[in-house]
């Protein structure tokens, strides 16, 4: 008489049996061997724990060795899957795939259990030892955490610079400094927002400040500076009171309005002024100091020369401007 004792539950034909048909039988015995390498996927039926059972002799997905669990809905707490019979010793790669975010737990018999998170893979043994038999958790692991001989630290080629090193068995590495121009950076800290950087070969970059509202970046040649634009800058339209800026070439088309001088101005500083109506004589509009001396006079200018333009230069603290 046939049985089935063995761990893939193959059917073992007694000597004599199955006359005519033992091939049969035998094919189907290979079949379920392959299947024992196989993809498979088993649901959980309910919200409840389950027992899978390989059969007899016949195809399941429980002999996969690739078995994926599912649910036909979701799971509200860890439910257990029950690996049958409890004789079988196999290994099993497991997937948890149900729905609800929980938990499974993979047993055999009354010992030990894997508990499978939500989305996770495990590789189970479990030992066949009858009622009590146990599920074991049989994914690879590291042979140990190792051990550091020694390490050296050392900046190479990168312009940076390293502490720390060697380091034997535990210790920090401290890298510091900046990257070098040679190697693709700027051998500075930080910059100066709103400068242009300068060339300067492997070192550094050199920085040039805009200064001045209104100046231009120009060359003597060799380098680069901010620098007032020459000539007589274009002029600028107004029939409302204004603050100049440093450079600029302000014409007044209204009278009665006051153009205001650029505050705290440097030696060399300039302002172009101008009546463009020609009616300064009979409406006149006001030049105001802005807290510097007019020719030397701590008051304001009356604009009142029809057509006249004058450009007034800071000199210094006691001077003002200079008309």
């Amino acid at each position: 008489m046939a049985t089935y004792v063995n761990n893939l539950r193959l059917k073992e034909i007694t000597t004599g049996d199955e006359d005519g048909t033992w091939g049969t039988s035998t094919n189907t015995n290979l079949e379920l061997v392959t299947d024992g390498f196989s993809y498979g996927t088993k649901q959980f039926a309910s919200d409840a724990n389950e027992t899978f059972t390989m059969p007899d002799g016949t195809a399941d997905a429980t002999r996969g060795f690739y078995l994926k669990f599912t649910s036909a809905g979701s799971l509200t707490a860890t439910r257990t899957a029950t690996l049958g019979p409890n004789t079988v010793s196999k290994v099993w790669v497991i997937e948890n795939a149900t729905t609800g975010s929980q938990s499974i737990s993979i047993k055999q018999g009354s010992g030990a259990e894997i508990t499978i998170t939500n989305g996770s893979k495990a590789m189970v043994v479990t030992d066949g030892a009858g009622a009590g038999a146990a599920v074991f958790n049989a994914n690879p692991t590291e042979s140990g955490a190792g051990t550091v001989t020694s390490v050296q630290v050392a900046g190479g080629s990168t312009g940076l610079t390293y502490s720390g090193g060697p380091i034997t068995g535990s210790g920090t590495i401290t890298m510091a400094g900046t990257l070098g121009v040679a190697n693709g950076g700027t051998g500075a800290t930080t910059l100066t927002a709103n400068n242009v950087l300068l060339g300067n070969g492997t070192s550094a970059p050199l920085a040039v400040a805009p200064s001045t509202s209104g100046n231009l970046l120009t060359s003597n040649g060799s380098t680069w500076q901010s620098t007032a634009p020459s000539g007589q800058p274009d002029p600028t339209l107004t029939g409302v009171g204004v603050t100049a800026t440093e450079g600029q070439f302000l014409v007044a088309t209204a009278g009665s309005i006051t153009i205001t001088l650029p505050a705290s101005p440097s030696a060399g500083n300039f302002v172009i002024i101008k009546d463009g109506t020609g009616a300064a004589a009979t409406t006149s509009f006001t030049v105001g100091r802005n807290g510097s001396n007019i020719a030397s006079s701590a008051t304001d200018l009356t604009f009142d020369k029809n057509f006249a333009e004058i450009t007034m230069t800071y000199i210094n603290g006691s001077i003002g401007w200079s008309v």
